[in-house]
């Protein structure tokens, strides 16, 4: 089992970096790379559409609004991984936020560090993409 894990402070109070990236259907509201989310089953899954066209299918798996944290587990996805599961974290952080994003995963046809690289970048570039709404 491969891990990867991304953290970044936020200069915003917890809730306010919540009340932006905690629907579990907000990812095109702070992620440039998913140009759309389609939500189905009740909102426990979402259909993403990536900047290239690319589709990916994700189901949450745990919620809690008052711990400020989900996790999700992809159906269906161009990456080289099964196994797929992911939580992102809003933590109070002094007069900020402290955002983690880190996900465990099975390589398929690459290696563990091929795969691990791979979604480091994607939890990176995603919280840098966040931080950049919240100008200091």
């Amino acid at each position: 089992m491969a891990t990867a894990s991304a953290t970044i402070d936020i200069p915003a109070s917890a809730e306010q970096v919540w009340q932006l990236i905690g629907g579990f259907n907000a990812l095109p509201d702070w992620l440039p790379f998913i140009v759309k989310s389609e939500a189905s089953d009740g909102g426990r899954v979402r259909h993403l559409q990536t900047v290239d066209g690319a589709v990916v299918v994700e189901r949450l798996q745990t919620f809690d609004n008052a711990g400020m944290t989900y996790s999700y587990s992809i159906l269906e996805a161009p990456f080289p991984a099964r196994d797929y599961l992911a939580t992102i974290k809003v933590e109070a952080q002094g007069q900020g936020a402290r955002v983690t994003w880190s996900g465990r995963f099975e390589p398929v046809g690459v290696s563990d560090e091929e795969v691990t690289a791979l979604f480091t970048g994607v939890y990176e570039g995603g919280l840098q993409a966040l931080r950049a709404n919240y100008p200091a």
